[in-house]
């Protein structure tokens, strides 16, 4: 009897640890079958608060994705790594798409989910302006954006808005690189207004260098500003690692609407160590308070003909594109589910 508990309580020992590197093996395989998926996001700003918060919750990872993000510091740079690719992934404005498929790209890229639907950017003063209005612009020098961006044609539709030409009604300076505007600003005094991205409007205002005086998201309305794209190939051949995608960034929107801007901050200050939770809290805010995020990713083709539009009235549009051939709201509206 004795020998017959010896026998089995050596084989349950023998059964543990033996079962002890096959449970550690299996956790390594279960990390090495993460598929690697790389994102180029066009700049990293705090505006794009629901993309990190899906990084810093974790989310792209119980997705089955380890993500790479890069910034690429301009559409036209994220567009290029998409289409040589260098980037699976693209996060920039819908209309460097239509600009490639206007060239004639053979392996179009497809906007697949929709993340902003305000502009992100906001007018700064020399002055405090509390009574501001768009004619305070005319006759005056302005620093802008580059010329065919997103944030320059969205500013030139509000000023068109307002029965201001940008042409000759005053003076927009669209020769500053994108992110150097700020700093120009302090150094030019010729220029009365300047066009900032956060935290750069905020910084502005902390140094008594500038002060906010409009918001282009509120005063062009919904604008599908932002979206995540693919090469047609890259979506037809990963279906899904594209719908993994699409459900962690549903899932970063759904925490955005279902928080404050004290808890988003808070959520993504890893991805913003240069700036003070004060201050990110604060940048959150704004973005909150003018419904600057989706509650969901569908690309809508009201707001596709509506981009067109704001492209047309710049000049920039040779050809209106159809929605189909750009939008897939397949894996969206999938997401919501």
């Amino acid at each position: 009897m004795k020998n017959k508990r010896w026998i089995s309580l050596a084989a349950a020992v023998v059964l543990a640890v033996t079962a002890l590197p096959i449970a550690v093996f299996a956790g390594e395989k279960e990390e090495k079958e993460l598929t690697r998926v790389t994102l180029n996001e066009v700049a990293h700003s705090i505006f794009y608060a629901p993309q990190y918060v899906a990084i810093e919750e974790g989310y792209f990872a119980e997705e089955g994705l380890d993500l790479t993000l890069v910034t690429g510091f301009g559409a036209d740079k994220t567009m290029t790594a998409v289409i040589s690719g260098e980037a699976d992934i693209g996060f920039m404005g819908a209309e460097a798409s239509i600009y490639a498929f206007q060239e004639g790209a053979t392996d179009p890229v497809v906007n697949f989910a929709q993340l902003t639907q305000r502009a992100g950017n906001f007018l700064v003063a020399r002055e405090e302006m509390p009574d501001f209005t768009w004619d305070d612009l005319r006759d005056t020098r302005v620093l802008g954006g580059r010329k065919g961006g997103m944030p320059e044609m969205v500013f030139e539709y509000i000023l068109k808005n307002h029965g201001i030409d940008p042409a000759t009604d005053l003076e927009i300076d669209q020769s500053i690189d994108f992110g150097s505007t700020a700093a120009a600003f302090t150094g030019d005094m010729s220029a009365a207004f300047t066009v900032e991205f956060e935290p750069s409007a905020t910084a502005l205002e902390k140094e008594g260098a500038g002060y906010v005086v409009a918001s282009l998201g509120v005063d062009s309305g919904y604008v599908p500003y932002t979206s995540y794209s693919a090469k047609t190939s890259f979506l037809d051949e990963n279906p899904q690692v594209i719908q993994s995608f699409t459900n962690a960034l549903q899932r970063g929107m759904d925490y955005v609407q279902s928080h404050s801007p004290e808890e988003i901050a808070q959520v993504i200050a890893p991805q913003f160590p240069e700036t003070d939770l004060e201050t990110l809290t604060t940048i959150v805010t704004r973005y909150y308070e003018q419904d600057t995020w989706k509650e969901n990713l569908v690309f809508e083709k009201d707001s596709f003909e509506l981009l067109q539009d704001i492209l047309e009235s710049a000049g920039e549009l040779t050809e209106r594109v159809d929605y189909e051939q750009l939008v897939t709201t397949e894996f969206a509206k999938a997401a919501v589910k």
